[in-house]
């Protein structure tokens, strides 16, 4: 792997894994749901293996993400006007991806 691949991989794990975690979820929990061991996760997470491209929607759709978002390169989201969509709204969408126990005591 070269240099930039590999900080790419690095970076992308560190999104996955902030992304887990923000949503409340083990390594072993998103790992079932996506259908590979918790070791495997692990490593993807920290760099060590690439993530298949091939798991990219699964993880997208687990964790509530958009792809730009998985890549850690903030998405651009316009209103249905095609304003760019105010901090408080991203905000509440944010808050709403969370499990209910966490909305709960937002």
């Amino acid at each position: 792997m070269n240099e930039k691949d590999e900080e790419f991989s690095i970076e992308l794990g560190e999104c996955i894994a902030s992304a887990r975690r923000a949503r409340g979820m083990t390594q072993q929990y998103l790992a079932a749901e996506l259908g590979i061991a918790q070791q495997t996760l692990a490593h993807h997470e920290v760099g060590r293996s690439r993530v298949p491209a091939s798991l990219l929607p699964a993880l997208v759709e687990r964790l509530m993400f958009s792809f730009e978002e998985l890549l850690c390169r903030p998405a651009t989201r316009r209103s249905s006007k095609g304003s760019a969509i105010s901090r408080l709204q991203r905000r509440i969408v944010a808050i709403e991806q969370l499990p209910k126990i966490k909305q709960q005591f937002v």
